[in-house]
């Protein structure tokens, strides 16, 4: 299927008739080899739902969002898996805007007092879905500040640290005989938004003019499969934001439609995605439910194209490596450098201004740095599994997947949100991925040091042969 024309069609067509193309691609039997469905792994998933209950706000968009209802509910999901030497890790995936250090810790803290999973095991990664749930201090100046409001977050974070930590252990408790395969599709829809600008993509996509700028494109698929042939889990990715919406309704965006579509077609499996590295991409046009559903069913068309070729086995085997590496800010601020802004005509800059002020006053002294969470994961011998922290633009995917060969998968969004991570393209470039917005996610600092690139790259390789070796 060309993605591309599908798209160019469904412009043309969806505001009149809202048809998905393309369904019959869907549900289509997948035939495996007798050694495909041998079973060298053991695998255990399970689930929750994390839509809220009570009435927390919307995360993201900088302002006010009161949830109106629930277009389809929101989920934490967990994937096992324990190799032939009894060695584990957890791939945790969630609906959620973005994870706050503060929560991850103690996820991390908790797997570790009660199932001995150290931090090199564990990935919790989130989509960075702008319809869900705001959590914990993440992006704490981007709202108002209403004590009902913080009560309520408070509350719902501590609910899915618990949630979190109990489904994992339910993931353990359902290990079970399985095959790993991996294989790659493709879906267009990401735009890199930094070179292309949002309101001419129609009228580009119409007329057949090309987009530019850098994309990744792929879309990488890992297959769970029993003794016997049953799918049990899909696993994908793409490098894309989730924020076809804006609106005041719980849903997924594009990966949580994607997720239901995978589901009804595999009905035994459970569909997991990952955000690899989309912190500069968009999907444009953008802007209704419709879109979000086209663009869903375009990226469970590119893991049904993977599915349907001969998927690569990966043989048992895991091999993990992780660290904390300093990121420095060029300058931590200063007072001087707040007081200006308390009456700043940004009211995410003016909050943020009075807080670190607030801070300043109590004795507290700013880092120059910030510790970024960096894991590799080698699983058999065909699969390289590369997690960072935070919004990774395009150029980490694109500099990896060349560097370290065929089934590498590098996924940001992972352990805690941050900020924008840029490439030294992007930082020299500026702009909002790689300009002075560190304040927008709470940091002490305007901008991130122009080495961001360089110190990730080192830690990144490091770990690669740590786990190769």
């Amino acid at each position: 299927m060309n993605q591309s024309n599908t798209r160019r069609q469904f412009l043309k067509q969806s505001a009149e008739t809202g048809v998905l193309l393309g369904t019959a691609a869907l549900g289509q039997s997948i035939t495996l080899s007798a050694a495909e469905t041998e079973a060298p792994w053991m695998a255990g998933i399970a689930k929750a739902v994390i839509t809220p209950e009570k009435s927390v706000w919307l995360a993201g968009y900088g302002s006010k969002r009161a949830p109106d209802g629930k277009l389809h509910d929101l989920w934490m999901k967990a994937l096992a898996l324990e190799d032939g030497a009894g060695k584990r890790v957890v791939l945790i995936t969630s609906d959620f805007q973005g994870v706050p250090k503060g929560m991850s810790d103690q996820v991390f803290e908790q797997l570790q007092k009660q199932f001995k999973l150290d931090r090199q095991q564990v990935m919790l990664t989130f989509s960075h879905n702008h319809c869900g749930p705001r959590l914990g201090d993440d992006l704490v100046d981007y709202y108002p500040v209403e004590a009902e409001q913080v009560e309520l977050v408070k509350e719902y974070t501590a609910l899915m640290v618990t949630k979190c930590v109990a489904m994992v252990g339910e993931s353990l408790s359902n290990l079970a005989p399985a095959s790993l395969q991996i294989g790659k599709g493709k879906a267009t829809f990401a735009v890199n938004r930094r070179n292309n600008k949002e309101a001419e993509v129609p009228a580009m996509i119409a007329k057949g003019t090309p987009l530019v700028g850098p994309v990744d494109h792929a879309v990488p698929v890992m297959t769970v499969t029993r003794p016997g042939g049953e799918l049990a889990a899909i696993l994908f990715g793409y490098a894309c934001h989730p924020t076809t919406l804006s609106f005041l309704t719980w849903c997924g965006d594009y990966p949580g439609f994607a997720q239901l579509e995978l589901e009804k077609a595999h009905p035994s499996a459970t569909a997991m995605f990952v955000n690899t590295c989309g912190g500069d991409q968009n999907p444009l046009p953008r802007r209704s439910v419709e879109l979000c559903q086209q663009y869903g069913h375009m990226l469970a068309v590119g893991v049904e194209e993977a599915l349907q070729q001969p998927l690569k086995p990966v043989s048992t085997g895991i091999r993990t490596a992780f660290e904390l590496i300093d990121l420095q800010y060029l300058k931590a601020v200063a007072r001087d450098d707040l007081s200006p802004l308390l009456q700043d005509a940004n009211a995410i800059r003016a909050r943020w201004a009075a807080r670190m002020l607030q801070k300043l006053d109590g004795g507290e002294k700013f880092p120059a740095s910030y510790p970024y969470p960096v894991h590799a994961w080698q699983l058999g011998k065909e699969m390289l599994f590369i997690g960072q922290g935070a919004e990774t633009v395009v150029d980490y995917a694109l500099r990896f997947k060349k560097e370290f060969g065929p089934g590498t998968w590098v996924c940001g969004y992972a352990d805690d949100m941050i900020a924008y991570i840029p490439s030294r393209r992007v930082w020299e470039e500026g702009g909002y991925e790689g300009g002075s917005n560190l304040y927008e996610y709470g940091r002490p600092a305007f901008r991130w040091a122009g080495d961001v690139e360089d110190r990730i790259a080192a830690s990144v390789r490091k770990l690669v042969k740590q786990v190769r070796e």
